[in-house]
Parts: C-alpha cells; sequence; structure tokens
C-alpha cells in the first residue's frame, strides 16, 4: 500500500501515518528555505527561464499545501472540529490552486526539454482539476466524492515528497541525469495517482 493510500486507509498502521507525515514536514521544511533565501535552487532548476519570481511562489504553496494535507484525512479532527477542518481545507485548497498554476508556468519554463514540460505540467493540471473538483463537491455537499476527489488530490501533493526521493535515487543510475530527470517529471506522480486509484476502488468494490 503507498504511503498516500496508508494515510486515509481506517485500518492503517500509526507507523505508516507517522512515516507520511514525518515525510511532508520534511519535504516542506525544505522546500521553504527558497522563501528565506537560504541557499541555491540545483543546476537544473536554476536554469529555469521563469524561475523568477515563480519558483519561490511554488515552493511556498507547495510546502503549505503538503503541511495541511495530511491533517484532512485525521477522522477525529474532523469529527471535534469541523470549523479548522474547514478551514484547513480551504488554506489547502488554496495553497494547491497556487502551487498548480506557478507549477505549470515552470513547467513550460524546464530547462531539461520538452518532455519535462508534458511531465511537470501535466502534474499541474491533474493537481488543479483533483483539488478544484474536491472543493466544489465539499461546497456542494457532496461528502464522498469530496473524499475521493481529496484523496487523489494529496495523492499529487505527494509528488513533491517522491519527486525528491527519487532525484538522489536516480544519481546511481548508469544515465544522464537530465534523462532521468525527465523521468521522473512522469514517475513522481503517475505511480501515485495509480495507487489512489487501486486504493479507491478496492473500497467502492
Amino acid at each position: 500500500m503507498s504511503t498516500t493510500a496508508a494515510l486515509v486507509s481506517r485500518n492503517t498502521l500509526w507507523p505508516a501515518q507517522i512515516l507520511t507525515v514525518g515525510l511532508c514536514v520534511a519535504i516542506a521544511v525544505f522546500a521553504y528555505r527558497y522563501l528565506l533565501e537560504i541557499g541555491a535552487p540545483p543546476e537544473i532548476i536554476a536554469g529555469n527561464r521563469f524561475i523568477t519570481p515563480w519558483l519561490v511562489v511554488h515552493a511556498t504553496a507547495a510546502a503549505t499545501a503538503l503541511l495541511l494535507g495530511p491533517f484532512q484525512f485525521w477522522a477525529s479532527l474532523r469529527a471535534r472540529m469541523p470549523t479548522l477542518h474547514r478551514w484547513n481545507g480551504r488554506v489547502y485548497v488554496t495553497a494547491c490552486v497556487v502551487g498548480g498554476l506557478t507549477g505549470f508556468i515552470l513547467a513550460l519554463g524546464a530547462s531539461s526539454g520538452p518532455v519535462t514540460t508534458l511531465g511537470f505540467g501535466s502534474l499541474a493540471v491533474a493537481w488543479l482539476v483533483s483539488t478544484i473538483l474536491a472543493w466544489r463537491l465539499a461546497v456542494a455537499r457532496r461528502f464522498v466524492e469530496h473524499r475521493q476527489w481529496m484523496i487523489r488530490s494529496f495523492a499529487l501533493t505527494f509528488a513533491a515528497v517522491t519527486l525528491r526521493l527519487y532525484v538522489p535515487m536516480s544519481l546511481l543510475l548508469p544515465v544522464p541525469f537530465e534523462t532521468a530527470y525527465q523521468a521522473i517529471s512522469f514517475v513522481c506522480w503517475v505511480p501515485n495517482l495509480i495507487a489512489a486509484e487501486l486504493y479507491l476502488h478496492r473500497r467502492t468494490s
């Protein structure tokens, strides 16, 4: 079971929850360094044509979504503090929309070619669509469908984690890093979304 699916499962083991939340917090804190101007971006990102000002905006928004996302699936918190759940959701949706829009802009300026543009651009579009649908379903009080689309949205938000896991692993492969990065632009999110779909199918079948 993927960490995304594990987070939302009613039978989740605490270690899986802790691992998921821990990874989200660690990557979010790491991404906030762009906002604080700590360190330089990697060379492959520094070459992006639209890095200024969109990298800072994107990293900050995506990090915020990554921090807030896990708490949307905390059932006891939803039950005890529904107002907090709603406000947390509004901030999460706003962060995802900002992150998705700026992510699409950055994808257009990718320095590693059109394959990377297609990969990250598709991620941005899927992230925007799933999050906006989840929000609209919540407003319509169609909560079962809202939860399903929130799972998809968070699976795509979690791409920020899988991306940063795959990048150092790719350095061990006997291929140029740019080629590996092009593959990662798809691999960082497509398996996440497939895992979410398999999880939802199992719950509804």
